[in-house]
């Protein structure tokens, strides 16, 4: 009787672990928690996205509130095309401007949005007009090099 108790709890706590896993698999991947049919698509063209991936959270003033759903490349403009699927319970003037964003220092990207003042309100399949593209780390730190070459040797 004492070996059967105690197999029944190996397996409990067995159990317990592989779904513990399971969540933290979900969580590392991004998963979507919004439905498709409670969202609207609108679209956002940025000269560089970064490192920003499909399924990165969309976030305005801290709190989610969409995914990224595809990243395109333009071929006569020569630009990113991001589309963002954006809960409906939450709505963006037209004016709202998207930037590409990074958490910390070296973390993942995500698009903030941050809203306008306009009272007309972005519809399902619009686009942001205002966008700002990612901070590339390289780029800054090769500006900041530059410059200080260009001053010449300090005395």
């Amino acid at each position: 009787m004492e070996r059967a108790v105690l197999d029944l709890w190996v397996g409990i706590f067995v159990a317990a672990g592989l779904a513990a896993l399971l969540v933290l698999a979900l969580q590392v991947s991004n998963a979507s928690t919004f439905n498709t049919a409670d969202s609207y698509w609108i679209t956002a063209e940025f000269d560089n996205i970064g490192g920003l991936k499909v399924r990165a959270p969309v976030k305005s003033a801290g709190v989610l509130v969409g995914r990224v759903d595809s990243i395109e490349f333009d071929n006569t403009k020569f630009v990113a095309r991001v589309t963002l699927r954006l809960d409906k319970r939450y709505e963006f003037p037209t004016d709202t401007i998207a930037s590409i964003l990074t958490s910390g220092l070296l973390g993942e990207q995500y698009v903030g949005l941050d809203g306008g003042g306009d009272m007309e309100m972005v519809k399902d399949g619009g686009n942001f007009k205002l966008t700002q593209s990612a901070v590339v780390l390289e780029k800054l730190i090769g500006q900041f090099l530059y410059s200080r070459a260009a001053e010449g040797p300090s005395k």
